[in-house]
């Protein structure tokens, strides 16, 4: 099959792209203007490019896959991301907007110190390297596939376009692609969809007929036939994808700097607040598109031996006709590169922001200098991205799981760590780090051990670091 109109559109695409995002981006004269976007971007551009920053190409490629193999219990995950979102709405943002905040760790140098704020952005910068790792590869998985490449090759090729954009529009041009992208990659999925049940003997109807005789329709799974044990071991329990979901989302969108650059750029409060609970409402709506895809393909393919990760880029490359697989692929590079480029300028930020600035007051520079200093740390991540997603290639796991137990090693003790600044006085900073340390060690053993399911760790990590840091604090105030 000749697939040189599916290259032309590809390669049409990311270059459309670099060139929007830099446009977009418009021209920076500070630190500030690259990181935070001088806080002029409306809210409901946000609330796309949260959803954008988050989908990634897991959402794309895993999620379908994931319903491939089972059913859409992962629907009640969804659910509990929108109760998170709205937890931070209430009891996070209007603390990030009583002071001139930069990033989400500034917090807890007013609450804790300045060792507390380094710390904790050490530890997003380790999570976010390696849990977008796992994302940029899974976006490697259909341009290897289609133009018969190594995946080091595939996930160069994707970098250096998203790079380029990041580079030099900073956060206004990331979060403007971002939001455009989010279009492109669900109408991407739609079209998939559309293409599938024409494929289909009776349509929507097979879809249904095979779902139903593959158990595939079931979204609500109350966990308790199979024992205390079997509870925890399984991820899409209703209590355990609702809880899980929450503390997930609250983690990530709460404290994870990939998502509270962006509502710090709304400007004000109210802007924030629309924009991540309107996420959520999307989220859902998005998943549930993505779920019911692969159902579709259940019902195409029925049982194989493929990776579940490579059943609907199978679909893609062999079954759609070219032109279309071109703007499928587009859409799933859209939701790749929109998690790509925030986590580049997130994790940049946090490095000149947390790191560089808190320490190296002394060596004042000029605006231009510091936003030349800022785009050298931003070519450094993209680099140290790269490398990460070659490192992840080989393993087994599905990549949404896989990403989403990486961020579970820390994202429980980050949120406990805040929640302790919120909520719990007098707590000091060596308490606090106390609490979050003994978090991340815990979840080291609970994840290294699989004594839970994954929806789990997120709050085993929270209660770890809130009572040891809870017990201190009390041990402080009667010495």
């Amino acid at each position: 099959m000749d697939r040189t109109i599916d290259y032309v559109i590809i390669a049409l695409y990311l270059i459309g792209v670099a060139i929007f995002g830099i446009v977009s981006g418009g021209k920076q004269k500070s630190v500030k203007d690259y990181f935070l976007g001088a806080k002029a971007v409306p809210w409901w551009v946000v609330c796309f490019s949260i959803v954008a920053a988050e989908t990634s190409t897991l959402t794309f490629i895993s999620i379908p896959g994931l319903a491939y193999l089972t059913n859409l219990n992962f629907l009640q995950v969804t659910i509990g991301y929108l109760i998170g979102r709205i937890l931070v709405a209430v009891y996070f943002l209007p603390q990030y907007y009583k002071g001139e905040l930069s990033t989400a760790y500034s917090f807890l140098e007013q609450k804790f110190g300045v060792k507390t704020r380094s710390f904790a952005s050490v530890v997003f910068l380790f999570t976010r390297t390696a849990a977008d790792g796992v994302r940029l590869f899974a976006t490697a998985i259909p341009l290897k596939l289609m133009l018969d490449i190594s995946y080091p090759t595939a996930i160069i090729i994707i970098a250096v376009f998203t790079f380029a954009y990041t580079f030099t529009g900073g956060i206004r041009g990331v979060i403007w692609v971002d939001a455009v992208q989010m279009f492109i990659y669900i109408g991407g999925a739609v079209i998939a969809g559309i293409y599938l049940i024409d494929l289909l003997p009776e349509g929507f109807a097979s879809v249904l007929q095979s779902a139903e005789q593959g158990s595939k329709l079931s979204v609500f799974n109350l966990g308790f036939d199979k024992g205390l044990a079997g509870f925890f071991s399984n991820p899409y329990t209703l209590i355990g994808g609702l809880i899980g979901g929450a503390f997930l989302s609250m983690a990530s969108h709460g404290t994870d700097q990939l998502i509270v650059q962006r509502l710090l750029v709304t400007g004000n409060l109210k802007s924030a607040r629309k924009a991540i609970i309107g996420s959520g409402i999307i989220v859902i709506l998005q998943f549930a598109l993505f779920l019911v895809v692969g159902v579709g393909l259940f019902a195409y393919y029925g049982q194989t031996t493929m990776r579940s990760d490579e059943v609907f880029p199978k679909f893609i490359l062999e079954q759609l006709p070219p032109g279309i697989t071109g703007i499928i692929i587009a859409g799933l590079f859209a939701a790749a590169m929109s998690t790509l480029a925030g986590s580049i300028s997130s994790m940049s930020s946090s490095t000149m922001l947390d790191l560089y600035k808190p320490y190296f007051k002394k060596r004042a520079l000029s605006d231009s200098q510091e936003l030349v200093l800022s785009r050298i740390i931003t070519a450094f991540w993209a680099v140290l991205l790269i490398l990460s997603a070659v490192f992840f290639m080989s393993s087994p796991q599905a990549v949404v799981e896989l990403a989403l137990s990486i961020a579970s090693f820390t994202y429980g003790g980050l949120l406990g760590t805040f929640l302790l600044g919120l909520f719990v006085k007098n707590t000091t900073q060596e308490d606090a780090l106390a609490g979050f340390t003994s978090g991340i060690f815990v979840m080291i053993a609970v994840i290294s051990l699989k004594l839970v399911a994954w929806t789990w760790f997120t709050l085993i990590g929270v209660l770890t670091t809130v009572l040891i840091g809870y017990f201190l604090s009390k041990l402080s105030v009667k010495r």
